[in-house]
């Protein structure tokens, strides 16, 4: 013998009809923060899969170049971080051999490119880093957030069923229950939030250990005019030549 289904009453759709202006803002809050988890995750992985192939391009392709200049023209792509440090390695071994005078007593060739290379870094790891907080907010604070919500349904379905004099099982399981909706919305948001953050910190480790990797042999390139710990048995090819800049017109 099939016994009849009982519709529930309670659910996400009767909180939202029947919940207080404290618990809608609640939700919306939990509404937003996973609607922000989920666009940084992905564009945050599409980014780190775009700098993941500049990578490769800018190790297959920047150390065979015929010199500097065609080096860096080959380094293409938004916001491409190899290309920034050429860039700024270049111009500051440029400029301390044009103001070589001047600069030389004061600070050295191989400190100056350094300062200039890491700021250029710093810089790249920043952006990196961009929106990462955001996760670790977002998946240290969602549930407790939930869980505010579950509180004060709790509270009013309390104070309904005390107004009311009636204090059944149904009449306080139900509203109860409906209110620990908030809490399993909190941790939905959560956990994608912590999950994304682990994933994405760890894809950026490796990330920054290509941009390191390549500062330095930057810098040792800039200065020695060889690529550190490349041989030509590795297959690394012959380092583009430094262009030397020109000499300074006496004024």
């Amino acid at each position: 013998m099939q016994e009849n289904a009982v519709e529930n009453p309670y659910g996400l759709n009767h909180l939202v009809q029947t919940a207080g202006t404290i618990q809608l803002s609640i939700l919306v809050i939990l509404v937003i923060m996973s609607l922000l988890t989920w666009f940084i995750m992905i564009t945050k992985f599409f980014d780190q899969r775009r700098t993941r192939k500049q990578a490769q391009e800018a190790e297959q392709e920047f150390w065979v170049s015929s010199n500097l200049n065609d080096a860096i023209s080959k380094l293409q792509g938004t916001a491409n971080p190899f290309r920034a440090l050429a860039e700024t390695g270049k111009q500051a071994y440029e400029y301390h051999e044009d103001h070589k005078t001047r600069l030389t007593g004061a600070i050295g060739t191989s400190e100056w490119i350094t300062g200039a290379l890491q700021r250029t870094a710093d810089s790249v790891s920043s952006r990196m880093q961009a929106g990462l907080p955001v996760l670790a907010s977002v998946g240290a604070t969602a549930p407790f957030i939930g869980l505010l919500g579950t509180v004060i349904g709790i509270y009013r379905a309390l104070i309904a069923i005390g107004v009311a004099g009636q204090a059944s099982i149904d009449k306080v399981a139900g509203p109860v229950g409906e209110a620990l909706i908030m809490t399993a919305i909190g941790l939905a948001v959560a956990v994608p939030a912590v999950l994304g953050y682990n994933i994405l910190l760890r894809r950026n480790k490796a990330v920054q250990e290509h941009v390191s990797h390549f500062t330095h042999e930057l810098h040792a390139y800039l200065l020695a005019g060889a690529k550190m710990g490349l041989g030509a048995e590795k297959g690394g090819g012959t380092p583009p030549p430094v262009v030397k800049p020109a000499p300074a017109t006496a004024r």
